[in-house]
């Protein structure tokens, strides 16, 4: 947990999740110090944001592939 606030975010989804997953276990074991949780909590702050910016933009990807791609199903008894 000595890990500053301003590092350098993990360059994956995947790795940014599972620091943060350990980050809210480490909080939740009760058995860091104030100051450790209140850098943990501002770590994972940044991590959330950085989480919800990635899932924000894949969605937007899937949205421009949905829009060029799919068409409606022909109706099959109109």
């Amino acid at each position: 947990m000595s890990q500053a606030p301003n590092d350098k975010l993990p360059d994956s989804f995947e790795a940014s999740l599972a620091e943060l997953e350990s980050l809210v276990q480490g909080m939740e074991s009760g058995k860091l110090s104030l100051e450790e949780s209140l850098a943990a909590y501002q770590r994972g702050a940044a991590l959330l944001r950085h989480c919800q910016g990635a899932l924000a933009a894949a969605e937007q990807k899937i949205q421009v592939l949905e829009a060029g791609q799919l068409q409606d199903l022909p109706s099959s008894g109109d």
